[in-house]
């Protein structure tokens, strides 16, 4: 047995307990107590959740505000009581269940990550960590172990959308952003009253700096390098920034057939221009920032009307935030420049910001030493993917676990992580918790 075998059967807990102990002697704090998840468990609880919003393309549409989110909401309340945690919706939607420490006085530790997905989406992507988090406190709980700080575990409402649930918790949610529409129709506003938030106290739900002890995040990599270099856990250096904007382009709509070609404002024209721009400038210039254009909607719409408007959007991300800011200032000034071209105009509004977010480089070497502690090997990597664990990173020191994705597919029902993997990111998450439980800083 190789050592990554044997680092995937000691997570899913299938060595007999004499090897179990001598590798809990490894994690220095607990000794032979050292606890392990229930792999079979957490695995099981991924299916049952994949019930609600299955698709027949065998991922799931469970869209932020839905009915099926709403069930699966319901469905992780039970998992949650089960595993002796105090479950409450905040004024924000989110769910927050909580277990005591032995110091009330302590800040709390946060853990989780979010159940809603994209349209067409995938069983992982925030599955993983929103089940695993659920798992860890049941172990703690079956195992009788209490932690110093109290733990909430917290599954975020409507992350795929823009990260609603905690923006609103770190105070970057806007009024303004509340009218957004969002993918299942409802409004942000009309979204958290339907899952049980409360706008006339949404107030209540933001936390300032120092109000949180940490906050640690397990997700699937939605990438394929750990599976490509046989890595078993991803340590994430930080999080990129993502903004997001609405482009409207105006031009005039006419008629197609008695138009001539040179006497068109053609606004799709303009916009496909500026598609090829966005990708231009952004490839312009060394480095790891990504560039998209991933909606677009022409007005009329009739075969024989030239489009005389075009609403697309325009999404820029980077763990530099001066450079985004800077690829968006060519962007517009080459809209302006096409505008030029055939008497259209440019207009951006902003839809929402995520800021880039480091990771805490204490939270770092916990998570190393904890993969170390189960004979993993990690790598230090950054997201490309939005994720909660920004927003708290603006409150606490944050972390963030990567495991494995199958061919780096998500957001697209073949998404996949293995079982084994899966179970291995639980543990190096219960381990990472307990040590930063126990560590002097915290």
């Amino acid at each position: 047995m190789n050592r990554r075998e044997f680092g995937a059967a000691v997570a899913g807990g299938l060595l007999s307990s004499p090897f179990a102990g001598s590798l809990g002697r490894l994690s220095g704090v607990f000794g032979l107590t050292a606890p392990r998840v229930d792999g079979a468990r957490l695995n099981r609880h991924l299916t049952e959740l994949s019930r609600f919003g299955a698709n027949p393309q065998g991922g799931v549409t469970r869209l932020a505000y839905s009915d099926a989110d709403k069930q699966a909401r319901e469905y992780v309340l039970g998992l949650m009581r089960d595993a002796k945690l105090t479950p409450t919706i905040d004024a924000a939607g989110n769910i927050i269940a909580s277990r005591p420490g032995r110091d009330a006085g302590r800040k709390p530790i946060l853990f989780g990550s979010h159940i809603d997905s994209v349209p067409e989406g995938g069983n992982y992507d925030g599955n993983v960590g929103s089940m695993s988090a659920i798992e860890v406190a049941q172990t703690l709980a079956e195992q009788g172990i209490t932690t110093r700080h109290p733990l909430q575990v917290v599954i975020w409402q409507n992350e795929e959308g823009g990260l609603y649930g905690s923006r609103a918790v770190s105070g970057q949610l806007t009024p303004e952003e509340l009218q957004n529409v969002s993918r299942s129709g409802k409004t942000i506003a009309e979204g958290i009253t339907f899952l049980g938030g409360d706008l006339q106290r949404l107030a209540s739900a933001r936390r300032a700096k120092g109000d949180i002890a940490g906050y640690l995040e397990l997700h699937i990599e939605q990438g394929g390098t750990l599976e490509r270099d046989h890595i078993d856990i991803g340590i994430v250096e930080g999080i990129v920034g993502i903004k997001q904007w609405e482009v409207t382009v105006t031009g005039f709509a006419n008629h197609a057939g008695t138009t001539p070609m040179d006497q068109r404002h053609d606004a799709l024209l303009a916009a496909a221009r500026f598609v090829e721009a966005v990708n231009r400038i952004v490839t312009s210039v060394p480095g790891r920032q990504v560039g998209t254009v991933g909606r677009i909607q022409a007005l009329p719409g009739a075969p024989n009307v030239i489009p005389g408007q075009v609403v697309c959007t325009l999404e820029l991300r980077d763990l530099d935030a001066a450079k985004i800011d800077t690829l968006y200032a060519g962007i517009t000034a080459e809209a302006t420049r096409i505008g030029r071209q055939n008497g259209t105009t440019f207009a951006f509004r902003m839809l929402h910001e995520n800021v880039p977010a480091p990771s805490d480089s204490r939270m770092r070497g916990l998570i190393a030493a904890a993969a170390r502690d189960l004979s993993l090997t990690s790598r230090v990597m950054p997201s490309g993917a939005g994720h909660d664990a920004q927003a708290m990173a603006t409150l606490a020191p944050m972390g963030m676990i990567f495991v494995p994705s199958v061919a780096g597919i998500s957001h697209a029902p073949k998404e996949f992580s293995k079982p084994a993997d899966i179970v291995n990111g639980a543990n190096v998450l219960l381990l990472a918790l307990l040590r930063f439980d126990e560590s002097p800083r915290s």
